[in-house]
């Protein structure tokens, strides 16, 4: 009896032991991640929303436009520094970190595809105050149409980069991904996890192999930005990760884009995989639909090939 007690307690020590040492390592990669600032803000420049403040910038005058980043635990409205000044030359630009991104609040909540409909919708009533135009990145895209088939009224064109296949918005939450959700929101162990995964190797790694058309194009700059941004808020962006791996953010889009009147378009880059298929399923539902291909560009265009990403878009704004 007593040689189990000790074991017990040799364990119970151990273990704590090891948190403590797991939890030390988490706030040390934390606290280095964020040592350069590269994601400075300005407290003016956040919306009270009620899941939590959001960041954005202003920047122009005319006709407003909204620039929406793609949905990862790296992205921010630094996605869109190398195009803003250019269109902000004709328009009212604004660019938002999405709840659980940069540096807007990240909650320790489930993130769902409807709570970032209602963000959009609420940021265009309150922050923008008349019918604007949205250019979206990747995954996000789904938000956007949902958003204007809900609120049309909001909207006027939208521009589609890289928008997500309709399959894959099609999965929905099953035992498997909800053991993913649950396993990447267990204290201390998890964020170990989750450092690993977010590590600036892995994120060398997106960029080279996922991002960009030319992975010399490739900047110091952009993977230590990227880096610090999911590591921001000592890495509550995790749970924003565990709702992504859980299947929640997902939701069907098919509906909508069959009833959307607005003007739409969808920017592929030339080496995105899959695509004109993941175009041409698009246009299947809604023939309107105009498609353009972003020559040496992949699936950031607007970092990678600034220039003629801002004037293809001023083709169709």
């Amino acid at each position: 009896m007593k040689e189990n007690k000790h074991k017990l307690l040799t364990i119970s020590i151990l273990f704590t032991l090891a948190t403590g040492i797991i939890y030390v390592i988490n706030r040390v990669i934390f606290a280095t991640a964020v040592l350069k600032n590269l994601l400075k803000s300005s407290a003016k420049n956040f919306y009270n929303w009620r899941f939590g403040n959001i960041y954005y910038q202003k920047k122009g005058q005319g006709s407003p436009l909204l620039l929406i980043h793609d949905l990862t635990v790296y992205s921010s409205a630094y996605e869109w520094s190398q195009v803003i000044d250019e269109l902000s030359k004709e328009h009212t630009v604004y660019a938002l970190d999405l709840l659980g991104c940069g540096r807007s609040e990240k909650p320790k909540i489930t993130y769902t595809n409807y709570l970032y409909v209602q963000l959009i919708c609420d940021f265009i009533k309150n922050v923008i105050h008349e019918k604007t135009d949205i250019a979206v990145c990747g995954y996000s895209s789904s938000f956007a149409l949902l958003a204007c088939h809900s609120e049309s009224d909001l909207f006027g064109k939208l521009i589609l980069i890289n928008p997500p296949s309709l399959a894959s918005l099609n999965k929905a939450p099953g035992k498997r991904s909800k053991l993913y959700k649950f396993l990447l929101e267990i204290p201390v162990f998890s964020t170990l996890i989750y450092n690993m995964k977010t590590s600036q190797s892995n994120v060398q790694l997106l960029f080279t192999e996922k991002y960009l058309y030319n992975p010399f194009h490739t900047t110091p700059e952009l993977i230590d930005t990227y880096y610090e941004t999911a590591h921001k808020d000592l890495g509550s962006a995790k749970y924003l990760l565990s709702s992504l791996c859980g299947l929640y953010t997902n939701n069907s889009i098919i509906h909508a884009l069959k009833c959307i009147n607005q003007s739409i378009v969808i920017l592929t880059g030339e080496t995105e995989p899959e695509g004109e298929e993941i175009a041409s399923d698009y246009i299947e539902l809604n023939p309107a639909i105009e498609t353009c291909k972003m020559k040496r560009a992949k699936h950031l265009p607007h970092l990678e090939t600034p220039q003629e990403f801002t004037e293809t878009l001023k083709i169709y704004l």
